[in-house]
């Protein structure tokens, strides 16, 4: 199965640990562009700064637009940040809106944030697997 990972990019260690996971469960792991460069930073705030000009230059919404609509699904890594549990912030947010047009399924690493846009969430169905990697289906 092809799968493209979402999140924010202060959980790219994170990512690259999931991608190999998966790769040992016999998947094709997609992750965002500069995931290891980002791995290395230390701040926060450069990360940011970083983020911003690399979505203009590289055009990264609809390049990863391109990768979701070549995949066979996603999971959105949503682990406690900015103080939110299970955080899903606006890129990923609109990663799951991308999925769940072009009807594919939509996996959460964790249960859904309490968040004001959380009944948008759950209207796309994703499938909460609690960390276990092992449910994501074939």
């Amino acid at each position: 199965m092809k799968i493209v990972i979402c999140g924010s990019m202060r959980l790219s260690k994170k990512m690259l640990q999931i991608k190999e996971e998966l790769t040992e469960f016999g998947h094709l792991v997609v992750l965002p562009r500069h995931t290891e460069e980002y791995a290395t930073l230390e701040t926060s705030d450069h990360m940011h700064k970083e983020s911003v000009k690399n979505k203009i230059d590289h055009d990264l919404i609809r390049q990863y637009f391109s990768e979701i609509e070549k995949s066979d699904a996603i999971l959105v890594i949503n682990d406690m940040l900015k103080g939110v549990p299970n955080y899903i912030g606006g890129n990923s947010f609109l990663e799951m809106g991308f999925a769940h047009v072009l009807n594919k399924p939509i996996y959460l690493l964790r249960d859904i944030p309490d968040v004001g846009y959380k009944d948008e969430i759950e209207a796309m169905s994703p499938v909460v697997i609690k960390e276990d990697l092992s449910r994501i289906s074939k």
